[in-house]
């Protein structure tokens, strides 16, 4: 694909966001919306839109070479990721939960359910490499110094007792003899079989072996014959793939490496640009940097003069918290320019604590105002939708009619570089002047009034020592220390870990296809395996993945993952950490256990984990069998290791987390009735309840999993049955039997033995699943979650609205017969 595709590409999805932007922000505010329904169809849509910008402007970002214009996508691609954040956000206090279903518009828009997958960016990864390869390296370091100490501890003699050195001798020996036994018996066993084969031979003539020969040949013809034009016929008929397209051809492989090179190309481009942003920026400050000084003390010094013969007196100069001598080139009167500073520093001064009185009186006017609102549901105030607007403005005005026709090999413009540098340099330039003219202001005031310089000196005196009284920071117990260093003790004490190589595609599961039909018949749909795909990348990898995104959407400082054994909890933390490029923080109950002791040992290992996680941002801080942290009752058995020891301690760090820190705490539980459900909810933000595998998502499983170890799917293989007989039965213990199963020994007989759906029956068989009534008591459990309660009151709700007309026409019936 050539730089015009990903060009058109991009201003399609201005295109779009145009529309979207128009609906969003129209002239006349929209209305109140009364019935819930058609308000939450109005956001699903609006997200379903806003889904396919992004996955356009992500192809577009990852693909463009011309590294100004990806500068432009990169904003635009930020604010849709935002957007797409804060509708979910918005749906989920709408609808009051955390799994949505849009079959219905999907169908509308004639899109299908992979359209909905949410698209990890890949420049969460790609942008990061280097700091992701030193931390690799600083890792492998640690480790091969922890090995290298244990190997040296292990190398100690150990004395042997007697019996134990006997008991070694004689399982050798055993083991020996055995070997020659079964080697001795397999040869008899042999020359039985020969004597045996010699004993039972007859005498057949030439031609009898020969038909018997042309016999089992022809048959075995015959049959691969047919066996041929079957498969012909199916792929004819689009019942089967042909084996020619599930290997990529060589034009998608083509593809693949033109993507490789645009991503190499995209790297040259961008060093030579800032060599050019160097280079413009010193010779913008040498040649036009004098020039603009000048420029700007006469006009400062006109300013002077006018304000003078207006006022009567010399002005005050503005505030560099104001805006300085920024101010006075806004196209403004000097009297105006005057009245603006007055009454800035009026509001500053009037700054202070309100009396109860002045509290009151605004209460009550707050409570006439929200009376007089217009009852129905609003859309919240978005904190993306100006960034767009003004992205798509820059947009028309910079890019849309722009002529390339010179710049074929997309190189950087010097021109675009040099109006956003002369900008910058006017503000550095605006700095240094307004210090030169403030003195030379206040000269002027010594030489003309003395009174009012006396006034401007005690009004500065008074901000030096308003600005003095600040808060006292925490103490950092840590200040002599280097990150490397702290990095590497908590690698030793196993706080902080490598996360396994997984992605969050690996994630296998379908869509429910069924939700939206359930949920009109008012049953309450368990969500697929997509679903909880889908949930994990809008609230845990694009915020940590994005910086700008994290700052401005909606906070989620912590998620909880609930679900039975082997739902793939744990690989859900790791592929987050591997999607965004997080550091894994291990803070486990059983992990942090005879770790740091003391109140003021576990003060320095919460140091040490929050101080790192914010140096080395973005983190996740993995919080497995979270429930042990907040116990009811703790198990005699595990008193020892003090289970709540971070019950405490824990709660007051995670409210220090702002939203410029991109650190994510995560919980793992399988068993949520065993904490204090009000303590538990209170820390945790998000609470994802994860569902045994359905039966398309078991599908999915099966397929992926055999081909992933090696083997091959079959028309004998029936995968449909296989998934239907292992309804109840989780990822880890799929796994489990595949592996089993699919040995190298296995494998190898394949193309003569292919595998069959009865061979997975026995071991699945010794395996337990897990029984409806654990996923319905984790059910039941979430029901009493703060969101699984507005879920029941508003389906109550939405009951007893329909019953209500019904029972009112029977009592005007009764009145009426009276």
């Amino acid at each position: 694909m050539s730089h015009s595709t990903y060009n058109k590409l991009w201003s399609e999805a201005h295109e779009e966001l145009c529309c979207l932007l128009d609906k969003e922000l129209p002239e006349e505010p929209l209305r109140p919306e009364r019935d819930r329904v058609v308000f939450f169809q109005r956001i699903a849509t609006l997200y379903v839109c806003y889904a396919q910008i992004f996955r356009q402007l992500d192809e577009a970002y990852d693909q463009s070479v011309h590294p100004q214009k990806r500068r432009a996508i990169r904003q635009v691609l930020e604010g849709v990721m935002g957007r797409v954040l804060e509708l979910k956000n918005e749906m989920v206090e709408k609808e009051f939960s955390e799994y949505h279903y849009m079959d219905d518009i999907i169908q509308d828009l004639k899109l299908t359910p992979e359209d909905l997958e949410i698209p990890i960016p890949r420049y969460f990864i790609h942008e990061r490499n280097k700091v992701l390869q030193d931390r690799e390296r600083l890792f492998a370091a640690i480790l091969n110094q922890v090995d290298v100490t244990e190997k040296t501890g292990s190398n100690v003699m150990r004395m042997l007792t007697l019996e134990r050195a006997i008991k070694v001798i004689q399982v050798a020996e055993r083991a020996r003899q055995g070997r020659l036994r079964a080697k001795f018996m397999r040869e008899i066993h042999k020359d039985s079989e020969r004597q045996k084969k010699a004993d039972e031979q007859e005498a057949v003539s030439t031609d009898q072996a020969a038909v018997c020969i042309q016999k089992v040949w022809r048959g075995f013809v015959q049959r691969k014959m047919t066996k041929r034009l079957r498969e012909e016929e199916m792929i004819l008929l689009g019942m089967a793939m042909d084996p020619k397209l599930s290997y990529p051809s060589q034009n998608e492989l083509a593809a693949q490496n033109n993507k490789a090179n645009r991503r190499t190309r995209q790297e040259e481009h961008e060093d030579d640009y800032q060599k050019s942003i160097g280079s413009v920026i010193y010779q913008l400050r040498d040649v036009e940097g004098p020039e603009m000084k000048e420029t700007m003390k006469d006009q400062i010094r006109q300013w002077f003069i006018e304000c003078r013969d207006a006022t009567g007196s010399f002005p005050d100069y503005p505030e560099e918290e104001y805006g300085g001598s920024a101010l006075i080139f806004a196209e403004k009167t000097p009297e105006e320019l005057a009245e603006e500073l007055a009454a800035k520093e009026e509001d500053d001064a009037n700054k202070k604590p309100k009396g109860k009185e002045e509290i009151k009186e605004k209460g009550k006017k707050g409570n006439v105002e929200d009376e007089e609102e217009e009852p129905g549901l609003k859309m919240l105030p978005s904190a993306f939708l100006a960034d767009l607007e003004r992205e798509y403005k820059t947009f028309t005005e910079v890019w849309k009619n722009r002529n390339e026709s010179k710049n074929f090999s997309q190189r950087h413009e010097l021109e675009l570089i040099k109006e956003e540098k002369r900008k910058e340099i006017e503000v550095e330039i605006r700095k240094q002047v307004d210090e030169l003219m403030r003195q030379e202001l206040a000269n002027w005031k010594l030489a003309v009034d003395k009174e009012k310089s006396g006034k401007g000196k005690g009004a500065a005196k008074k901000k030096k020592t308003s600005k003095s009284l600040k808060k006292k920071k925490d103490k950092d117990l840590t200040a002599d220390r280097t990150t490397e260093s702290l990095f590497e003790e908590l690698v030793e004490q196993e706080l902080l870990k490598k996360a396994e190589n997984v992605k969050l595609k690996d994630y296998l599961g379908d869509y429910s296809y069924l939700g939206t039909t359930l949920r009109q018949s008012d049953i309450e749909p368990m969500p697929s395996l997509s679903d909880v795909r889908q949930v994990v990348a809008l609230y845990a990898v694009l915020p940590l993945g994005s910086q700008a995104v994290h700052e401005k959407a909606p906070l989620v400082k912590s998620i909880l993952l609930v679900g039975p054994s082997g739902v793939g909890k744990k690989m859900l933390v790791h592929a987050i950490c591997q999607e965004t490029g997080a550091n894994l923080f291990d803070l486990s109950p059983l992990n942090v256990a005879g770790k740091y002791p003391g109140k003021s040992g576990l003060q320095m290992m919460l140091h040490l984990v929050f101080k790192v996680a914010r140096l080395m941002q973005p983190s996740v801080i993995w919080i497995g069998d979270a429930e042990k942290m907040f116990y009811k009752k703790v198990p005699k058995d595990e008193k020892e290791l003090d289970p709540k020891r971070l019950k405490k301690d824990l709660p007051k760090i995670l409210k220090s987390i702002k939203g410029e820190d991109c650190v994510l705490i995560v919980g793992t539980t399988n068993d949520p009735h065993s904490a204090d459900l009000k303590s538990l909810c209170k820390f945790y933000n998000k609470i994802i309840l994860i569902p045994r595998p359905d039966y398309a998502s078991r599908y999915v499983m099966w397929k992926e999993l055999i081909k992933k170890n090696g083997g091959e799917l079959t028309s004998v293989l029936d995968l449909s049955s296989l998934a239907k007989i292992s309804d109840g039965y989780t990822q880890s213990h799929m796994v489990q039997v595949v592996r089993s199963i699919l040995t190298e020994r296995r494998i190898q007989q394949l193309p003569k033995r292919p595998l069959t759906a009865s061979e997975f029956v026995p071991p699945l068989a010794k395996i337990d699943p897990v029984f409806q009534e654990e996923e319905e008591s984790l059910k039941n459990w979430y029901a009493k979650t703060p969101l699984g309660k507005k879920r029941i009151k508003a389906a109550l709700g939405k009951e007893g609205d329909e019953e209500s007309p019904k029972t009112g026409g029977k009592g005007g019936k009764k009145k009426g017969k009276k």
